[in-house]
Parts: C-alpha cells; structure tokens; sequence
C-alpha cells in the first residue's frame, strides 16, 4: 500500500502537467496513441541516457578530479544535459518529425513535454521509492516541472522548424532543429550544475534561474497555444 502511495505521488505531478498542456490544444487535439507512445519513448530515453552517463562519468573521471569545477561543468552540460535532452529530442524526431498529425505549430510543444514528461515521470517514480515521500513533494515543484519547461522550450522550437520545412525554407529549418536541442539542453545543464553548488547564495540563485525558467516557459506555453494554427499556408502569408 505504501509503495502504491508513493507510486502515485511520483506519477501524479507529470500526469496533471500533461493533462494541462492536452488541454491548451485548442485547434486540434492529438491522438491519444500517439500520445501515449510519445510517453512511453520519454520513459525509454531515461534508459539510454542512463548508458551514456555512466559511461560519460568513467571517462570524466579519469582525466579531471572527482567534483571539481571542470569535472561538474563537463558532466552536468555534456553528460547529463546532452544526453537526456538528445535522446528526448531523437525519440521525438524519430516519433513525429513524418506524422501526417503533425500539422498545427502547438503540435510540437504537446509532443515535446509528453516526451520530457514520460521521462520525468519513470525518473520520479525511481527517485521516490528511493528517497520516500518527500522526495516527492520536492521534486513535484522543481524536478518534474522542469522537465517539462525543457519541453516547452524544445517543442516551440521543434513546431518552428516543422513550419519553416513546410514553407520550403530549409536551413531555418534546420537552425530550429539545433535551437529545439541546444537551448533545453543548456538550460538544463544550468539547473542542475547550480543545483549542486550547496551555498545560501547559490540556493538564492537557483530559486532565480528556476523561477524566470517557469515564468518563462509558461508565457512560451501560452503565446504558442494562443497563435496556434494548421501549418497548410506559405510562411510569408502570416504576414
């Protein structure tokens, strides 16, 4: 009953940020099974990234000392960013990047943080049990949501990028795609690299960076959803 408990303490806050998200598609919702495997792939990519970490910390730790500055820099923005924000936004290419429901610019943020969120949601679920409830209530309002402003982030940048191939400009297309990976995958490696700095100060300017992250996320989420519209007009027809 307990680890039932804690189970769903673990899962609710990524079920309750999906659902929100679900419900600012206003132009046309998504299948549900794609939804569901776009979760699934979120919850895969915390496997692959786990391989390359581990593998990304042996070889760090064999050229620089264990916890020194270039050791955390290096493993929170190459090791841990890049490989949970690449293998995210891989599965989700892989997933959607052809899917003839791939239509509306708000498409790419629903199908980005479903990702982002299946992965926070399995690497909740394992955090919890570990650490108890909690671990929970902590993470339900930095951890989980911050997987999920990578997600908004990526997917406004992802749905860009679907819109400018459609409009047949393909190097913006392509500067999209790099800015759907690189900016969430900097923005994570910020978090979790000040995260670990243990100081008044430092704690000060997490709770910063974390609040202008949220704030920020939620506007990007808001303006995406409000001018949200069938990718089927030439680019400069916006105008």
């Amino acid at each position: 009953m307990v680890v039932l408990i804690l189970v769903a303490a673990a899962v609710f806050p990524a079920v309750y940020l999906m659902v929100r998200v679900y419900r600012a598609d206003k132009v046309e919702k998504e299948p549900i099974g794609l939804l569901l495997s776009l979760l699934f792939l979120g919850i895969l990519s915390t496997s692959m990234a786990a391989v390359t970490e581990q593998l990304g910390e042996r070889a760090l730790t064999s050229v620089f000392p264990d916890g020194g500055l270039v050791y955390n820099v290096l493993l929170y923005f190459i090791v841990v960013a890049v490989s949970e924000e690449g293998f995210k936004y891989l599965l989700l290419k892989l997933r959607t990047w052809r899917s003839p429901h791939f239509n509306c610019t708000f498409d790419g943020v629903v199908y980005a943080v479903f990702v982002s969120l299946g992965f926070a949601l399995w690497e909740n679920i394992g955090y919890v049990l570990t650490y108890g409830f909690g671990a929970a209530l902590a993470r339900a309002v930095t951890a989980v949501p911050g997987h999920a402003c990578f997600g908004v982030f990526m997917g406004v940048w992802y749905g860009v990028a679907k819109k400018y191939e459609l409009a047949g400009y393909d190097e913006e297309a392509k500067n999209a795609r790099w800015t759907a990976l690189i900016l969430p995958a900097l923005l994570h490696g910020i978090y979790d690299f000040v995260a670990t700095l243990h100081s008044e100060i430092m704690g000060i300017v997490f709770l910063i960076f974390v609040s202008w992250m949220f704030s920020r996320a939620l506007k990007l989420l808001k303006t995406a959803a409000a001018n949200d519209q069938p990718m089927v007009t030439p680019f400069w027809s916006d105008q």
